[in-house]
C-alpha cells in the first residue's frame, strides 16, 4: 500500500486538529504512552465530570500522522465517555487491530482506518487510549 492511500488528505486534516487539544495545566489526571514499534508518544491530561466522565482532555503527540490523527478521534469523541467505555474502545481497537474483531464503535475511527494494514503503525493508533488508562488509572482509589 502506498503512503498515498495511508495519509488521506482527513487523516492528515485531523492531524492539524490537535491544536484543540493543549495540555491542561493542573489536570488531576495525567497518563502517558509510548509505541514500542515506533517512538512515538503521547501525554494526556484528563478532567472527569461529577459523575466520573470525561469533562476534557488535553495532549502532548510527539508522533506521525497516523497517531496525530488517533489522537484527535479520541479527543473529538471522549467526553462524555466513561473509564469503563475508553478501556473497552481500547480492547476493540486492539482486537480489531490483529484482525480479531470489528472496529470499536467509536466515531471517526475511520479516519485512521488505511493505517491498519500497517502493522508498525499499530502502536500509534492505540497510543491516545493507552494514555487515557494510565490518567484514569492515576486517580486515587
Amino acid at each position: 500500500m502506498s503512503a498515498e492511500r495511508l495519509y488521506t488528505p482527513d487523516m492528515l486534516a485531523a492531524a492539524v486538529e490537535l491544536a484543540n487539544y493543549p495540555p491542561i495545566d493542573n489536570a488531576p489526571l495525567h497518563g502517558e504512552a509510548r509505541s514500542q514499534a515506533c517512538g512515538s508518544t503521547l501525554a494526556m491530561d484528563v478532567v472527569l465530570d461529577e459523575s466520573g466522565s470525561v469533562e476534557r482532555v488535553g495532549m502532548l503527540v510527539r508522533a506521525c500522522a497516523v497517531g496525530q490523527a488517533a489522537a484527535t478521534v479520541f479527543a473529538r469523541h471522549a467526553v462524555g465517555r466513561t473509564p469503563d467505555e475508553i478501556r473497552m474502545a481500547h480492547d476493540c481497537l486492539s482486537g480489531w487491530l490483529e484482525e480479531e474483531g470489528p472496529a470499536p464503535h467509536w466515531q471517526d475511527i475511520g479516519l485512521i482506518a488505511p493505517a491498519r494494514d500497517y502493522r508498525g503503525r499499530h502502536g500509534a493508533m492505540l497510543l491516545p487510549w493507552k494514555a487515557a488508562m494510565a490518567a484514569l488509572s492515576s486517580t486515587a482509589a
